[in-house]
C-alpha cells in the first residue's frame, strides 16, 4: 500500500465492504513490500465498497497520523475506523482508551514536526535562469512535506521557492505547487548575503534572561543547526547570557523630582506622610490625594502596581477597585494573603482625562514614573521584601528602564539589587479590559501560573 492517506482508505473502504475484521489484516509500506493480508487477496485486489460515514473528526486526525513514519498507523487507523463503525461512534472522546490514546501521540508528533518544519527552514537566494529563486533543506521526522507545503505557499506567495528534503521535495512557481523525489542535502545551497542580516536580527532579539539551554536543545534539536545561520552563533550567545542578564536588571541612575520630598526618617509612616505633600510631577493637580502602598513593614513579597485608579483616588489605598478584587481573588486561589504582602504602586497618584462625572484612566509616561521613583525605591529599602513582582510593563519598566517588554520576559525571575527574586507579570486590569472571554481566560491563566510560581519560589528562598 502507499504511503499517503488516499491509498488506506481505498484499501479500508473494500475491507470494510467485505467485513474483514482488523485481526485479519496486516499493513505493510508499499516501499518495504506490497500490503498483504492473511486473507487470500491482496489489498490491492480488493474492490472499494460504497461510501461509509465516517466521523470528521476520524478523517482530520487520520489526515495528520498518515504523515507519520510510524508502520503501525494504518493498521491503528483502521482498528479505530472499524470501533467507530461497530457500535463505538464516540469512541474519540475516550481520551484513555489505548487505541485513541496511541492515535493522539501520533499526531502530537506529526504536529511538532509540522511545527518545527515551519519555524526552522531557512531559505537560501539563488539565481536560475536569470530569476530569483530561494531553495531550503529540510531534515522532517515524518513525511510532513504534503502536509506543510500549503502553509508555504500562503506565507511566501511572490517567491519563486523549494523545500527540499530527503523524502520529497515541494516548490512554488507563484501560481501551484508541485512535488518530487528527495534529495541529499548537497543538493541545497550553502548560504547566501542575506545570512549575516538574519544573523544580526536574532542576535538583536535573544533574550538572555529567558535562556533555558536545556528546552532550546528540546525546541531546536541538534540535527536541525547545519541548515540555521544562527546555530552559530548560539554558543557565544550562551556564554554571554549571564553578564548580559546583569546588565539588564543592574540599577539606572536616573534623577526622581520626589528626591527633594523625602523625610529625613525612612520609616514607612514618616514615608507615607510626607508623600501627602509631594509635587514633583502635574498629577498631583489633578488628583485627590497621594494612594501610598500599605501592608506589612516586614512583608516578604512587595506587589508594585503602575498608579492607582478611580476607587482609590477616593479612598486612598491601593488596589480597592475591580483590579484589586480580581488580584485578591488570584492570590487566595494560589496560597498568598495580601494582608502579609506589601502592595503599592509605581505612581502615587491618579492619572486621568475626563471629567468629575467620568474620569478615565491615562497612562503615565516616563516623566511621572521617574519622578516618583524615589518614592517606590524607598518603600523597597524600607520593607526590604524577598520578593518584588511587578504588575504591568509600567511598573516593571519603573525598575529596569523603558527597554524591558512584559511580552518578552513575563513569568522570569532574576535575582536583582532590590530583591533576591524579581518578576513582571500581568497587571490585574489588562485582563478585565480584554476583549472577549476567551482572550481573558488565556490571560487569567498565565496570571495564575506567575503568581503561583511566586508563591513557589517563597517556599524555595525560606
Amino acid at each position: 500500500m502507499g504511503q499517503d492517506l488516499e491509498s488506506f482508505r481505498t484499501a479500508a473502504r473494500g475491507l470494510l465492504a467485505r467485513g474483514v475484521p482488523p485481526e485479519q489484516v496486516l499493513f505493510e509500506d508499499a516501499r518495504q513490500r506490497q500490503a498483504s493480508l492473511l486473507a487470500p487477496e491482496s489489498v490491492a485486489d480488493v474492490a472499494p465498497g460504497p461510501s461509509l460515514s465516517v466521523p470528521g473528526a476520524f478523517l482530520e486526525l487520520a489526515g495528520r497520523v498518515a504523515c507519520h513514519r510510524s508502520p503501525e498507523r494504518w493498521a491503528l487507523l483502521y482498528r479505530v475506523l472499524w470501533r467507530l463503525l461497530h457500535g463505538e461512534r464516540r469512541l474519540l472522546e475516550v481520551e484513555s482508551d489505548a487505541d485513541v490514546y496511541r492515535l493522539r501521540s501520533l499526531e502530537k508528533a506529526v504536529r511538532r514536526d509540522a511545527h518545527k518544519m515551519k519555524a526552522f527552514v531557512r531559505f537560501r537566494r539563488v539565481e536560475r535562469d536569470e530569476q530569483e529563486h530561494f531553495i531550503a533543506w529540510h531534515r522532517p521526522d515524518h513525511l510532513i512535506v504534503a502536509h506543510v507545503a500549503p502553509f508555504f505557499a500562503r506565507r511566501f506567495p511572490s517567491m519563486r521557492w523549494s523545500i527540499l528534503t530527503p523524502d520529497a521535495c515541494v516548490h512554488w512557481d507563484l501560481e501551484r505547487l508541485t512535488f518530487s523525489e528527495g534529495v541529499p542535502r548537497s543538493e541545497a545551497p550553502e548560504g547566501d548575503v542575506l545570512e549575516e542580516l538574519w544573523a544580526a536580527y536574532y542576535v538583536s532579539t535573544f533574550n538572555p534572561a529567558r535562556l533555558n539551554v536545556r528546552a532550546m536543545r528540546a525546541e531546536m534539536p541538534k540535527k536541525h543547526w547545519a541548515t540555521l545561520p544562527e546555530a552559530r552563533l548560539i554558543p557565544q550567545l550562551v556564554r554571554q547570557a549571564p553578564e548580559r542578564t546583569a546588565s539588564m536588571v543592574a540599577p539606572r541612575l536616573e534623577p526622581s523630582e520626589a528626591s527633594r520630598f523625602l523625610p529625613s526618617s525612612r520609616e514607612l509612616p514618616a514615608l507615607a506622610a510626607a508623600a501627602k505633600e509631594c509635587r514633583a510631577c502635574p498629577l498631583h493637580e489633578r488628583a485627590s490625594r497621594t494612594v501610598f502602598g500599605e501592608g506589612l513593614a516586614t512583608a516578604t513579597v512587595m506587589l508594585v502596581g503602575e498608579q492607582p485608579g478611580d476607587a482609590e483616588d477616593r479612598e486612598g489605598r491601593p488596589f480597592i477597585g475591580p483590579a484589586g478584587r480580581l488580584l485578591d481573588e488570584v492570590l487566595e486561589g494560589v496560597g498568598l494573603r495580601r494582608e502579609e504582602l506589601y502592595v503599592t504602586n509605581a505612581v502615587k497618584h491618579f492619572g486621568w482625562t475626563g471629567d468629575e462625572k467620568q474620569r478615565l484612566h491615562a497612562k503615565p509616561g516616563r516623566r511621572e514614573v521617574l519622578a516618583c521613583k524615589a518614592w517606590l525605591e524607598a518603600e523597597v529599602a524600607a520593607v526590604k521584601p524577598r520578593m518584588i513582582v511587578c504588575l504591568g510593563a509600567t511598573a516593571a519598566q519603573a525598575f529596569l528602564g523603558p527597554g524591558f517588554r512584559i511580552n518578552l520576559s513575563r513569568g522570569q525571575v532574576f535575582e536583582t539589587p532590590w530583591a533576591k527574586a524579581w518578576m513582571a507579570t500581568f497587571h490585574p486590569s489588562a485582563l478585565l479590559r480584554m476583549p472577549d472571554a476567551r482572550s481573558r481566560a488565556e490571560a487569567r491563566a498565565h496570571f495564575e501560573a506567575d503568581l503561583r510560581k511566586v508563591a513557589e519560589t517563597l517556599r524555595a528562598l525560606r
